[in-house]
């Protein structure tokens, strides 16, 4: 087994590759092990699939040590390599990947992560691309489009932004015009929502459980809809949202559609933007389908 350490420089607030470094040289497979800094975006994905045909015949664990774009870069290189094995060391922003299984504590330990059993776990493929956790659109899209802009303009994050992108959603995204449907189904009829999220993971947006019932690899899509409501309304919204209770809270009933699907269809106006793993992409008709045990996963144990 060879240990690869993908590590995004940009994640969280620095030292890092220090620390990383000092972990590694613990090890017991220190001499098989190699830290990798990436370079720029899709840089782990690319340095993952030049790994994975340079050495077909032995199996390689990728450990992406960042957030969930960086997971998910390394996931999507991953991805048709039967000598491929995935893993995390969640140090970024964002991380919700790792809340499915109970939070970053779990991950944190690299010598739990190379020892540990080897899972399965599913993935959504929209187009030639690939969604390990959650693709989302409407509402929530709409303010993660204003953080990036509000980064891109300043140069780092600011917690700012994203109370400025709540209330230009609350402004500009409470009636979103698209249409979804899973497994032939149109869960929308009036064409309109508040937003939408297909989850293979649970968790998005650094604290909202969106799909409270999913499971890695269960082989569905959890779709769930929420109507268009007053500007008031969805205040009131965030706190079973946050919780997970939203499907199952019956003040909410009449806002939630939900169902579990293999494949799902969403078509929208012209530039139309979906949040997948994070990344924003413009595209106004897409199919998201699940591919059941399209990773292997390194999951340490509790």
């Amino acid at each position: 087994m060879k240990y690869f350490f993908i590590l995004n420089p940009r994640a969280g607030e620095g030292g890092n590759e220090t620390r990383l470094r000092t972990q590694i040289d613990g090890l017991s497979v220190a001499d098989d092990c190699e830290l990798y800094v990436t370079k720029g975006e899709k840089d782990a994905t690319e340095f993952v699939k030049k790994q994975c045909e340079a050495f077909p015949d032995v199996d390689l664990m990728f450990i992406a040590c960042g957030g969930d774009g960086t997971f998910s870069e390394v996931c999507n290189g991953a991805i048709g390599y039967k000598n491929a094995i995935v893993s995390c060391y969640p140090c970024g922003s964002g991380n919700d990947f790792v809340k499915t299984f109970g939070g970053a504590e779990r991950f944190l330990d690299i010598k739990r992560i190379v020892e540990a059993p080897i899972v399965n776990m599913d993935a959504i493929r929209v187009g030639d691309h690939y969604c390990v956790n959650v693709l989302n659109f409407g509402f929530d899209t709409t303010v993660a489009i204003h953080v990036q802009e509000r980064r891109a303009q300043l140069g780092h994050g600011s917690k700012n932004s994203y109370t400025e992108g709540i209330i230009k959603a609350l402004i500009t995204s409470v009636r979103n015009e698209f249409k979804v449907y899973a497994d032939g189904e149109l869960m929308n009829p009036d064409g309109l929502g508040l937003f939408c999220t297909l989850g293979n993971g649970q968790y998005v947006g650094g604290s909202f459980k969106c799909a409270p019932r999913a499971v890695i690899d269960d082989g569905w899509i959890e779709v769930c809809v929420l109507k268009p409501c007053s500007r008031l309304r969805v205040p009131f919204l965030i706190g079973p949202y946050t919780k997970g209770e939203h499907l199952d809270n019956k003040r909410f009933q009449n806002l939630v559609t939900y169902k579990r699907a293999k494949k799902v269809e969403v078509i929208a106006p012209e530039g139309f933007a979906y949040s997948n793993d994070g990344e924003i992409i413009y595209e106004n008709h897409f199919v998201a389908e699940i591919i059941e045990h399209a990773l292997r996963l390194a999951l340490p144990e509790m």
